[in-house]
C-alpha cells in the first residue's frame, strides 16, 4: 500500500503526539530490480523547527491516518 506525499498521521504511543506528514517515500532494491522495502520520510514541527523521521513503515501510517 502507498501513501501519497501530503498524507497525514498520528503515531501511535508517544505521550504528546504531532500530527506529521510524509514529505518523501524511499524504496530498496535488489540486483533484480524488485523493490524489497519501502520507508517514508514523516516531518512535524517542533518549536517551530521541522523534525525529521527517515524510517517510517506503512503500518505506522496506516494505523495513524488523520481523517
Amino acid at each position: 500500500m502507498q501513501y501519497p506525499i501530503g498524507t497525514q498521521f498520528i503515531k501511535q504511543g508517544r505521550k504528546h503526539a504531532k500530527v506529521e506528514t510524509v514529505v518523501d517515500m524511499l524504496t530498496t532494491k535488489n540486483l533484480a530490480g524488485e523493490v524489497v522495502k519501502v520507508r517514508y520520510v514523516s516531518e512535524h514541527d517542533l518549536m517551530g523547527q521541522p523534525v525529521k523521521d527517515y524510517d517510517v513503515c506503512a503500518v505506522t501510517i496506516a494505523r495513524g491516518l488523520v481523517q
